[in-house]
């Protein structure tokens, strides 16, 4: 009879100390400041209905094409809509997709990635050239020739599309890691003990491999934001599907550009933001990977409280030595 193993009081300690230290990478400064910009994005999406004075598509004939007043922040549209209230509500598209296309195409490359690394034979060089075959996919094609066989695709559907072009890469990546623990010590120590795959794989590896995980799923939300919006404003998407790349896309068919500055720069910028936000997230993650980076950059923190110039470090030790050794001479 099979029995169910369970964690003791030792290695639950350990896989606890394992997780926090690998979630360690989000104490980096630039990971706080991207997460401080992605938490306002997130809080503007959840609380759109309050935030937003009007509708997104509410029409103010007395206002067409106005300047950005007290009345209307960011301007108004040809037809008279708020471009604030636009931008607010055109929010939740962009994360819902990103995130759904994140979270899909990350477990996609965990899945594949990693069981291709640990096992051996056919069936990883069968996963491995599976991947291969999707990194050499034309993504965009084939999002434009999906999305326009729908009339109003689902916002599910257009981030499983995403997905499916964005997880190769990240598999890759864990592939080749995974390669590399799965002779270390302790993976050895938890194969000659019997350990099943599944507890291999979810305590023993997983929690070294967060890091590079995090990396990946930044990326991939990167990539599919910016895959949203470029689709939104080549209208591939319905118009129904209101985000940042709409807004974008009606104002190049209405002439806005480059005279009508605030309908156009405000969602321009928030793509710009939100863009920097993910970056300085894994700039953060890969600063933590990297011991050589992680190095560099606790060794400039710690001249900065110091109170000394990082680019002029060597010069000012260099200087104070020379004015030593000039006073005892």
């Amino acid at each position: 009879m099979a029995q169910t193993q369970t964690l003791t009081g030792p290695e639950r300690t350990t896989f606890v100390r394992q997780l926090g230290s690998s979630f360690a990478m989000f104490r980096n400064p630039k990971s706080l400041v991207g997460l401080a910009i992605l938490g306002v994005f997130v809080l503007v999406a959840i609380f759109q209905d309050l935030i937003a004075p009007y509708g997104p598509l509410e029409k103010d004939y007395t206002a067409l094409r106005q300047a950005p007043s007290w009345r209307h922040l960011l301007g108004t549209t040809h037809m008279g809509e708020d471009v604030f209230s636009q931008i607010i509500y055109g929010t939740r598209g962009v994360l819902v997709v990103g995130f759904l296309a994140g979270i899909i195409a990350t477990a996609t490359a965990i899945l594949i990635g990693v069981l291709s690394g640990y096992v051996r034979g056919w069936r990883s060089e069968s996963l491995s050239a599976l991947t291969n075959v999707f990194l050499v996919i034309p993504g965009l094609p084939l999002i434009i020739i999906v999305a326009s066989q729908f009339e109003n695709p689902p916002l599910l559907l257009i981030s499983a599309v995403l997905a499916v072009t964005g997880w190769a890469w990240g598999a890759r990546v864990l592939r080749a890691q995974t390669m590399s623990l799965r002779n270390r010590d302790f993976i050895q120590a938890a194969r000659a003990n019997g350990e099943p795959l599944r507890r291999i794989i979810f305590v023993e590896m997983l929690p070294n491999l967060l890091a590079i995980i995090a990396s990946s799923f930044v990326g991939t939300v990167t990539a599919a934001v910016l895959s949203l919006t470029t689709l939104a404003f080549i209208g591939v998407i319905p118009i129904t599907n209101l985000n940042w790349g709409t807004i974008l896309f009606w104002a190049q068919q209405n002439g806005a550009f480059p005279d009508y500055w605030w309908w156009y720069i405000p969602a321009g910028l928030c793509i710009a933001l939100l863009g920097m936000a993910l970056s300085l997230i894994n700039f953060g993650i890969d600063e933590y990977v990297n011991p050589r980076l992680r190095s560099a950059g606790e060794r400039a923190r710690a001249l900065k409280k110091r109170g000394l110039n990082v680019n002029s470090a060597a010069t000012a030790v260099t200087t104070s030595t020379t004015s030593v050794r000039e006073s005892q001479a």
